[in-house]
């Protein structure tokens, strides 16, 4: 599921830059300065918890998978 948000969002905005590129109007989105900060922000918001499981010694790779749902 969480694959397909993405994909979606990626094709909507693909289907907003050809729309864009039709009538001819210059895109609002920031420019690649600002992107690089907002990437190096989601990273950094990911070091603090990345930290904490390497710390406890829980592999990261079963950190994230949501927990079992048990009857």
């Amino acid at each position: 599921m969480p694959m397909k948000m993405y994909v979606l969002s990626l094709a909507a905005g693909i289907f907003v830059g050809v729309i864009y590129s039709v009538l001819n109007v210059r895109s609002p989105a920031p420019p690649l300065v600002a992107l690089l900060g907002l990437l190096g922000m989601l990273a950094g918001e990911q070091v603090i918890p990345i930290g904490k499981r390497l710390r406890a010694d829980v592999s990261l790779s079963t950190a994230s998978k949501p927990p079992e749902n048990r009857p």
